[in-house]
């Protein structure tokens, strides 16, 4: 009885949530595999509030490829200009942040787990200091990275994506500090196992990108990738709620079935970021041979 309760809550879930995508509200920003959109950090609005600047981050790995862009995104348009990264080059950058309270400075993250500390003047990214993330496992790969400012602490979560039915996403969260010369500093480790509700082939990625509301809300990306040239497929998913208290204990509840916000076939999401003051999310993909798409969808309220 359990197990087909469970199965009519997802299939409800799935039946009246699916906001199917048929490309009429996506919006191109990169046309190959060097210019995809790994992932987004909100920046700021445009002077007449009608858009928003977003750094973008691509998963290159060869050395003098891109690493970071800014997109200018609008409804009907976007303008992507390149960012010059000065330092040690990151090998498949999939994730980046902005740190709550410091202006123009960002947490990067590749796929091996070494988290890049920026500091973004104009089309420059400086970097900082470099340190690798608390615990990491054999096999991890990282694609996801948020930040969260509750209670004058600040808390990071990051996840190993997962690789279909056999290896399901975790989702880590741990205290976040920086040292006196700025390195970022990881707290104790909670760790949560998460499975996606969709998609859910042997090539999904239960988690791709996370970005958290200012309530606490956890919003995450899934996808699947059946190759260069797809086919690809994604969802958006209410995933549950993290807590940081004074004392800077974090707590992470994730919900027993997640809420599929959106379904997006033929698209590969792998960047979600809340919009601060809106109910905006930012979706960025990243389709391989097929290039790069971003559009907004209004899954960040309360």
């Amino acid at each position: 009885m359990v197990c087909i309760t469970a199965a009519a809550a997802l299939l409800t879930t799935l039946g009246t949530a699916s906001a199917g995508a048929d490309g009429s509200e996506w919006q191109k920003v990169g046309g190959d595999a060097r210019s995809g959109v790994s992932s987004l950090a909100y920046e700021g609005r445009t002077a007449d509030g009608d858009g928003v600047y977003a750094l973008v981050v691509h998963d290159n790995k060869r050395s003098g490829e891109r690493r970071l862009s800014r997109i200018t995104h609008r409804e009907g348009s976007d303008d992507v200009s390149p960012i010059v990264w000065d330092g040690p080059e990151p090998v498949d950058l999939e994730a980046i942040e902005a740190i709550p309270g410091m202006p123009g400075e960002y947490l990067a993250l590749a796929s091996r787990g070494i988290v890049y500390r920026l500091k973004v003047t104009g089309s420059t990214a400086q970097v900082v200091d470099y340190t690798p993330l608390p615990g990491i496992g054999e096999g991890d790969d990282f694609e996801s990275f948020a930040l969260v400012a509750q209670d004058g602490e600040l808390a990071a979560l990051w996840a190993d994506r997962g690789a279909g039915a056999a290896r399901p996403a975790t989702l880590n969260a741990s205290r976040l500090s920086f040292a006196p010369w700025g390195q970022p500093q990881f707290g104790a480790v909670t760790r949560r196992s998460y499975v996606a509700a969709y998609p859910t082939g042997e090539g999904t990625r239960h988690i791709s990108d996370i970005s958290v509301t200012g309530s606490g809300r956890i919003i995450v990306s899934s996808a699947a990738d059946a190759g260069d040239d797809g086919p690809f497929d994604s969802a958006v998913s209410d995933a549950g709620r993290v807590t940081v208290s004074a004392t800077g204990r974090v707590r992470v509840r994730l919900a027993a079935i997640p809420a599929v916000l959106g379904t997006f076939p033929r698209y590969k999401i792998e960047a979600v970021e809340c919009l601060p003051g809106s109910s905006d999310t930012l979706l960025g993909t990243d389709d391989e041979n097929l290039g790069g798409y971003v559009r907004t969808m209004p899954f960040c309220g309360a």
